[in-house]
C-alpha cells in the first residue's frame, strides 16, 4: 500500500496505516492503532501516523465519502500538510483517548452499554463460546474464523470467561466501520435516504378527533422523518444525506450486513466451502450468535449514547394496558427489521377486520336468541304430547333401546341458537367479508412497501441472498446466462429424485393423520353405545346437576374431540421436525424459496390434521347410515353414527369451539409461559449479581434465542386461525368473536416475548407476508364452499324451508308439523335379530303394545308399494339444497370478483410517490454526475489538485471479501 509521510508542527515524520492493529491487554485482541505484526504505529508522544493512498488509487474512489463526512475542508481542497496535519490531530486525539481508557479498570465501564471498551465502536453482533478440554479442532475453526473476519474488515474484541457470571463462556464482540458498512450495503443494494420527503400529505381521517384514546405519541409512530430513498452506492456516497457516519445505518441494518459476512465467511483455509456461522453452531464451535438490545426492557441505557428504542416498545407497545392503542409499526420496523413489521401490521390489520365480523356474528347469535320462544320444531320436540309420544329406533346395535324424542330437548333448543335464519345472511356476509379483508390489506401493504423501501425489493433478493447452505452443497458450477457468472447449480435428477421423496413423505404423513382420524371416529362409534346405555332410562339417573344438558350425542361428540385434540397436539410436535428435515433435504436456493416450500408442507399437515374432523362431523357423520334394517357398518361391525333430530349442526359446533378454543389457550401458554419459565431459570444466578456486573450481552445470552422459523410459527397460528372463522363460520357465529379477543392478546403477548423474552432477532427484510398470502386466498375460495355446503346438508334450514313453502298442510306459512314430517316409520319387527336391543336395555315404559318406531329420513312407510325407498320429498329437498349450493356460490363469487376488481391493490397516492421517487432519483443522479465532471475538468484545468482529499481511509485488500460478497 502506498504512503504519504508528512511533517506535523515540530514533530518528525510520522506514518500509520489505518488497517494496524493496537495490542494490548485491556484493548482485547485487536484494534484499528497495530499494525498486523503486533507492534505500535504510536510515535514518543503516542501520536498516530496517518496513512493516504497514492491520487492514483484513489481515483476511482474520491467521491467514497460523503460531504458531512469530510468535516475539515472542502472536497476539492489539494493535500497539503497544513491538511495532513489537520489529519493527524484527530487521529491523535481518537489514540490518546484510547490508551487512557487502557488504563481504566473494567469494573468502572457500564455494562449496559452496546459499545466496545473504546465506548466508541458500537457492537453490532456477538459470539459466545464455552472453551472445552477437549476442544483443540474448535479453537482450530474459531482461530481460523475469527481471523478471517478480521480480513473482511470486522473489528473483534473478546470477553474473557474470567468476566462472565458462569466463569466459563467467552464473548466476542464484532464490529462494523465504515468502510465494510458501506461497502455491503453497496452490494445489497440497501435504500438509504437522499432526500426529505416534499410531497405534502393531505389525507385527513373524517372526526380525527375520536381516535385521539387510541394515538401513540407522534415521536413513537414516526421515530425517522419521511425521506425519498435510492439504493446505497459506494461510489457516490456523498449523494446521499450523510451526517454522522456512525449513526447513518440503523443498528437493525448493521447487524444485517454483519450477520450476511458471518453466514459466507469460510472457518478453514483447507475446504473453502466449508463456511457459515450456522454450520459453527450446528458443529458447537460457538454456542450462540445475535445482535444486542439496546437498553434493559423496563428502564432506558444509562449511556446517553444508546437509542432505547426497547425501553419505548415496550412502554408503548408490549405491555397489555396498550390493549386498545395503535401499534407503533415504524418503530417495530427499524428497531427488529421489515419481515417482523410487516408481520405485525398483518396481525393488527386482521384484528381490526375481525372486528367487523365478530358484530356481525354477534347480532346473528343475538337473533337466534331473540327468536328461541318462536322455534315451533324445538316445541314440538320438548311437547309431551307430540315429542313425547313419539319412539324413536335404537342409535346402536345391542346396546342401545329405543328411546322418546323429547329426550333431546335441550340439544334442539342449543342448536337452534346457531341453526336459523341468520346462519344463511353470515355465511354470505363472511365470503363477502374475507375478499374485503385481503383486498384491503394488500393496499395496506403496497402502502407499507413503498414508505419501508421494499418495492422492488424481492427481484434484489432473488440474486443477492441465496442461502449459504445451497452454495455449500450445490458443487456443480454453470454459466449464469443473465449475469454471465459461474453459479453453484442442483442437477436435475438429484432434484427430481428430492422432490420424490419429499411429497412421499408429506403423502405419508398425512395418510397418518387420516389413520388417527378414522380412529377416533372408531372410538366415537365404540363408546356412543356404552354412553347411550348409561343413559337409557333418563339422563338425570346418572349424572346429577348437568345430566339434564346431557345426551349420548354429545358426550361422544365432547370426549372424542378432547382426544383429537391431543392428537393433533402430538403429530404438530412430531412433523414439524420431519417437515424442516425434508426441506432441508430439498436445498433450495434462496431464503424465499425455503421458506416458502417449508410453508406449504407445514400448512398441508395443519390444514388436515385440525380440519380433518371438522371435516367429517360436518360432511360425513348421518350422512351415510342406511335404515333400520339396512344399516351400513365401518369395519363391518361399527354402525355409523346417525345426527340426532336436533341435527349435526350443534356437534359441528361443538367440536369447532373444542378445538378453536384449545389451540388458541395452548398456543398463548407455549409462547407466554414457556419462554417466561426458561429465562427465569437460565437467569437464577445472574438475579443474585449487582446491576453494574450484570452486561448487556449477557443479559441477552440468558435471553431464549429467536429461530429462523421463529415467525413462520405465528404466522402458521393465524392463518389456521383464520381457516376455523372462513371455513366452518356458518355453524358457529361467535368464532369471529373468540378470534377477536385472542387475538387482541395475542398482539401484546407476542410483543412481550419479543421485546422482553427473546434476543433481538437479526433483522431481515420481506415485502409482503409470503406464501401465506396465496394460502389465505386458497381458504378464502374453499370457505364459500364448505359454508355453502354446511347450510345445505348439516344444517336443517332447507328442509325446513321446503316443508314450509311447498309441504305445508295447514295452507299457513309456520313449521308446525314439521317434525312428524320429517320422521320415518318402521317395523319393529322388521329389525334384524343381531340389531335388536338385548334384554335389559330397553326403558321401562317400553312395552309389546309398541310395533314402530322413527328414523330420520324420507322413506315410504312399512306396506307401501315402494317400502322403505326415498319419497318424492327426498328429492325435492336434494334439489332445492344443490340449487342453493349453486345459487350462494355464484351470487358470492359474483360480489367477491366485482369488489376485488373495483378495489385497486395499490392506492393511487402510493403509486405518485413511487413515480415522483424514480424521476428524483434519476434527476438527482444526472445533477450529480455533471457536477462531478465540471469539478474534475475545473481541476484538470487549473491544475490545482491531483487528487480530492479522502476523510476515511479505506481498508486494505481482503483475501475472503470476494468469497463473503
Amino acid at each position: 500500500m502506498n504512503r504519504i509521510t508528512g511533517r506535523t508542527g515540530d514533530q518528525s515524520l510520522i506514518e500509520m496505516s489505518p488497517s494496524d492493529s493496537f495490542n494490548d491487554e485491556s484493548n482485547g485482541p485487536h484494534n484499528p492503532y497495530t499494525s498486523a505484526s503486533g507492534s505500535s504505529q504510536l510515535g514518543q508522544q503516542g501520536l498516530p501516523a496517518v496513512c493516504v493512498e497514492s491520487c492514483e488509487s484513489l481515483n476511482g474512489s474520491q467521491f467514497s465519502l460523503a460531504p458531512s463526512d469530510h468535516s475539515d475542508s472542502p472536497q476539492a481542497q489539494p493535500l497539503s500538510l497544513e491538511r495532513i496535519n489537520t489529519l493527524t490531530g484527530s487521529w491523535r486525539k481518537r489514540a490518546l483517548f484510547l490508551k487512557f481508557r487502557a488504563r481504566i479498570d473494567k469494573s468502572t465501564q457500564s455494562k449496559d452499554s452496546v459499545f466496545f471498551r473504546d465506548g466508541v465502536r458500537r457492537i453490532d453482533f456477538i459470539l459466545s463460546y464455552v472453551d472445552d478440554k477437549d476442544g483443540e479442532r474448535k479453537q482450530e475453526r474459531r482461530r481460523e474464523y475469527e481471523a478471517n473476519l478480521q480480513k473482511a474488515g470486522l473489528e473483534l474484541e473478546t470477553e474473557d470467561k474470567s468476566e462472565s457470571d458462569d466463569g466459563k463462556t467467552f464473548f466476542l464482540k464484532i464490529h462494523a466501520p465504515w468502510e465494510v458498512l458501506a461497502t455491503y450495503a453497496d452490494v445489497l443494494k440497501i435504500k438509504v435516504p437522499f432526500k426529505a420527503n416534499d410531497i405534502p400529505d393531505h389525507s385527513q381521517i373524517p372526526m380525527n378527533w375520536l381516535s385521539t384514546p387510541f394515538r401513540l405519541p407522534d415521536l413513537v409512530m414516526h421515530p425517522e422523518p419521511d425521506y425519498f430513498t435510492a439504493p446505497f452506492d459506494k461510489d457516490k456516497a456523498d449523494f446521499f444525506l450523510i451526517d454522522d457516519k456512525d449513526t447513518f445505518f440503523s443498528p437493525s441494518t448493521r447487524n444485517r450486513i454483519v450477520f450476511y459476512i458471518l453466514a459466507r465467511c469460510p472457518y478453514t483455509t483447507e475446504d473453502k466451502q466449508k463456511k457459515g456461522i450456522k454450520r459453527l453452531l450446528s458443529n458447537g464451535t460457538y454456542s450462540s450468535a445475535f445482535p444486542l438490545h439496546d437498553s434493559r426492557y423496563y428502564k432506558k441505557s444509562r449511556d446517553p449514547n444508546c437509542e432505547s428504542e426497547r425501553f419505548s416498545l415496550y412502554k408503548h407497545w408490549a405491555t397489555f394496558l396498550c390493549f386498545f392503542k395503535e401499534q407503533p409499526l415504524n418503530l417495530i420496523r427499524k428497531y427488529y427489521g421489515e419481515k417482523i413489521g410487516i408481520y405485525f401490521a398483518w396481525l393488527g390489520f386482521y384484528t381490526e377486520m375481525l372486528s367487523f365480523a365478530a358484530v356481525v356474528g354477534l347480532i346473528c347469535f343475538l337473533y337466534g336468541l331473540m327468536t328461541y320462544e318462536e322455534n315451533e320444531w324445538s316445541k314440538e320436540i320438548c311437547d309431551e304430547n307430540i315429542g313425547g309420544q313419539i319412539i324413536m329406533c335404537p342409535l346402536c346395535d345391542k346396546k342401545c333401546g329405543y328411546w322418546k324424542l323429547n329426550s333431546t330437548c335441550s340439544s334442539s333448543w342449543q342448536s337452534h341458537l346457531f341453526d336459523n335464519v341468520g346462519t344463511v345472511f353470515f355465511a354470505i356476509f363472511m365470503g363477502i367479508w374475507v375478499t374485503l379483508f385481503l383486498e384491503f390489506w394488500k393496499r395496506r401493504q403496497a402502502r407499507l412497501e413503498y414508505e419501508w423501501d421494499l418495492v422492488d425489493f424481492e427481484e434484489e433478493q432473488q440474486q443477492l441472498q441465496l442461502r449459504p447452505e445451497y452454495e455449500t452443497k450445490c458443487t456443480n458450477k454453470r454459466l449464469n446466462h443473465i449475469t454471465q457468472e459461474m453459479e453453484p447449480y442442483l442437477p436435475v435428477t438429484s432434484k427430481c429424485a428430492r422432490t420424490c421423496l419429499s411429497g412421499a413423505t408429506v403423502l405419508f404423513w398425512i395418510s397418518l393423520i387420516i389413520a388417527c382420524i378414522i380412529g377416533v371416529i372408531a372410538y366415537r362409534l365404540a363408546v356412543y353405545a356404552a354412553f347411550a346405555s348409561i343413559m337409557k332410562d333418563s339422563p338425570t339417573n346418572n349424572l346429577h346437576m348437568v345430566g339434564s344438558l346431557i345426551t349420548p350425542q354429545l358426550a361422544t361428540s365432547v370426549t372424542a374431540s378432547c382426544i383429537n385434540f391431543v392428537i393433533i397436539m402430538i403429530l404438530n410436535l412430531m412433523y414439524e421436525r420431519v417437515a424442516i428435515w425434508i426441506t432441508d433435504m430439498e436445498i433450495p436456493k434462496t431464503h424465499l424459496e425455503y421458506e416458502n416450500k417449508l410453508t406449504v408442507k407445514m400448512f398441508l399437515f395443519q390444514f388436515v390434521n385440525y380440519y380433518s374432523s371438522c371435516f367429517y362431523v360436518a360432511f360425513f357423520k348421518g350422512k351415510f347410515v342406511g335404515h333400520p334394517g339396512d344399516y351400513v357398518y365401518m369395519f363391518g361391525k361399527l354402525r355409523n353414527e346417525e345426527c340426532d333430530p336436533g341435527g349435526c349442526l350443534i356437534e359441528l359446533t361443538t367440536q369447532l369451539v373444542i378445538v378453536m378454543t384449545g389451540k388458541q389457550v395452548w398456543g398463548n401458554i407455549q409462547e407466554a409461559l414457556v419462554p417466561w419459565l426458561m429465562n427465569w431459570w437460565g437467569s437464577r444466578k445472574a438475579r443474585n449479581h449487582p446491576e453494574s456486573l450484570y452486561c448487556r450481552w449477557e443479559q441477552d445470552h440468558d435471553l431464549q434465542g429467536f429461530g429462523q422459523l421463529g415467525l413462520f410459527y405465528e404466522y402458521l397460528e393465524m392463518v389456521i386461525q383464520f381457516g376455523f372463522i372462513t371455513l366452518f363460520v356458518a355453524s358457529f357465529p361467535l368464532a369471529p368473536l373468540l378470534a377477536l379477543f385472542n387475538n387482541i392478546i395475542e398482539v401484546r403477548v407476542d410483543a412481550w416475548k419479543f421485546t422482553t423474552q427473546f434476543r433481538r432477532p437479526v433483522a431481515s427484510k420481506a415485502h409482503s407476508i409470503g406464501a401465506w398470502q396465496e394460502i389465505l386466498n386458497g381458504v378464502a375460495v374453499l370457505s364459500v364452499v364448505t359454508n355453502a355446503f354446511i347450510v345445505a346438508f348439516t344444517s336443517d334450514m332447507i328442509p325446513r324451508l321446503v316443508y314450509m313453502y311447498a309441504y305445508q298442510t295447514n295452507g299457513q306459512l309456520s313449521m308446525k308439523g314439521y317434525i312428524n314430517d320429517s320422521l320415518s316409520i318402521f317395523s319393529i319387527d322388521q329389525i334384524p335379530a343381531e340389531s335388536r336391543p338385548e334384554p335389559g336395555e330397553n326403558p321401562a315404559w317400553f312395552n309389546s303394545s309398541i310395533t314402530t318406531c322413527r328414523y330420520r329420513d324420507y322413506r315410504y312407510p312399512p306396506g307401501h308399494g315402494q317400502e322403505y325407498k326415498h319419497t318424492m320429498q327426498f328429492w325435492h329437498i336434494l334439489a332445492a339444497k344443490l340449487a342453493f349450493i349453486i345459487i350462494m356460490e355464484h351470487v358470492v363469487f359474483l360480489v367477491k370478483y366485482f369488489v376485488a376488481w373495483l378495489i385497486p391493490d395499490v392506492p393511487s397516492e402510493v403509486k405518485a410517490r413511487v413515480k415522483r421517487e424514480r424521476y428524483l432519483v434519476q434527476e438527482y443522479l444526472h445533477n450529480y454526475e455533471v457536477e462531478k465532471l465540471k469539478d474534475q475538468l475545473t481541476c484538470n484545468t487549473y491544475n490545482d489538485c491531483t487528487c480530492p482529499p479522502m476523510i476515511y481511509p479505506s481498508l486494505p485488500t481482503h483475501e475472503v471479501l470476494s468469497e463473503c460478497l
